[in-house]
């Protein structure tokens, strides 16, 4: 089971561009920061997700406009991806943007599966060159809390999460190793890769 599961003491996090966890002077989180808010809101859905009961399909339904608008899933797929990106057509890039979509929210809907007393808690946040790192923790009353980052940028559309970091592991670098095989086949190969292993997590 992956350490990310609210089932095995955590939060899940999936997505990119490594950070350091070396010690960082995190300031206060304002609660007028858009970043911050952005990273609040995609929690209260994980919450509300949890404690609505029902099947994994139903999660993904309620998760699904929760993780469009939090993340900037073409610049995850584009990383995802790596170097055959730009070797692929606008029409290849639509369509895995939306597997990549429907992986992410399959795996949230997967991991948040029982809600227990759980809460995220923001600590505190950092300017980093354009981006802002959001330090948070998931508290249960039966687990030690989990800590977790969440890098983002500015498109747009706002602050939108591009990465988030567990135990000092980048989730879409982590992705972009686990993808480098069927990548390698090309957009059709990759696809089919993502399909699969969304529709494995939502049976």
């Amino acid at each position: 089971m992956s350490p990310m599961t609210p089932r095995s003491n955590g939060l899940a996090a999936l997505l990119a561009l490594a950070v350091s966890l070396s010690p960082m002077a995190l300031r206060a989180a304002p609660a007028s920061d858009p970043a911050i808010a952005k990273v609040d809101a995609f929690d209260d859905a994980l919450l509300s997700a949890m404690k609505m009961g029902g099947g994994i399909k139903a999660r993904d339904r309620e998760l699904t406009p929760a993780v469009q608008s939090a993340f900037d899933l073409p610049t995850m797929t584009r990383y995802a991806v790596g170097t055959s990106w730009s070797t692929m057509t606008e029409a290849q890039h639509a369509d895995l943007v939306k597997a990549f979509e429907r992986y992410t929210t399959a795996n949230y809907a997967h991991n948040f599966d029982s809600f227990s007393g759980q809460k995220f808690v923001v600590q505190g946040v950092q300017t980093r060159g354009q981006d802002k790192i959001v330090q948070a923790q998931i508290v249960s009353p039966r687990n030690a809390p989990v800590s977790l980052m969440y890098r983002m940028h500015e498109t747009p559309a706002g602050w939108k999460i591009i990465d988030v970091i567990y135990n000092g592991i980048s989730q879409l670098t982590t992705r972009r190793a686990d993808f480098a095989s069927a990548t390698a086949g090309g957009a059709a190969s990759l696809l089919a890769r993502l399909d699969d292993l969304t529709n494995k997590l939502l049976t």
